[in-house]
């Protein structure tokens, strides 16, 4: 066989048991938020719990400051999403953390409200509920507040 047969036939097994060794990955694709890179979204991901739920395993990700729980995923985490700072929508309190909801049929996005950088989750209703927040609400509660705050209707009234 010639020397260039012979480097042909090793590329062509370099790049079969690549493609192969790529396959095997569990890593969930997602995308890094604009500010996944404040050092803020680190100490919070160190600190992200191993489950939720009490049965969804955390997953290996291919983006930074960015997790998943099971197979397929039932919630998605971004840190260093962009921070609201009015919303029409329901803002509520879990834990220490304010969170926004925004439902869209079976996913549901929550977003911190009152922390900078902010965090969104988005849940898969059909198989988890927002226990995940307070599962992750230690990691979170890190993110340093900003000054604002969900408000009880009776604070706006008066």
């Amino acid at each position: 066989m010639s020397t260039a047969r012979r480097f042909l036939a090793a590329l062509g097994v370099t790049v079969a048991l690549a493609a192969g060794l790529t396959g095997c990955t569990n890593a969930v694709a997602l995308t890094a938020a604009p500010s996944a890179n404040a050092a803020a979204c680190a100490t919070a991901q160190v600190r992200l719990p191993d489950t939720v739920d009490s049965k969804y395993a955390l997953r290996n990700t291919n983006a930074q400051a960015t997790a998943a729980w099971g197979d397929p995923s039932a919630a998605l985490y971004h840190c260093g999403v962009a921070v609201p700072t009015v919303s029409d929508l329901p803002c509520f309190t879990k834990g220490t953390v304010d969170w926004i909801r925004d439902d869209e049929g079976k996913r549901v996005i929550y977003t911190t409200f009152g922390r900078d950088p902010a965090v969104q989750v988005v849940i898969d209703s059909t198989k988890t509920t927002d226990q995940v927040l307070q599962d992750i609400g230690t990691a979170v509660s890190s993110l340093p507040k900003d000054g604002h705050k969900c408000l009880d209707p009776s604070d706006v009234n008066g």
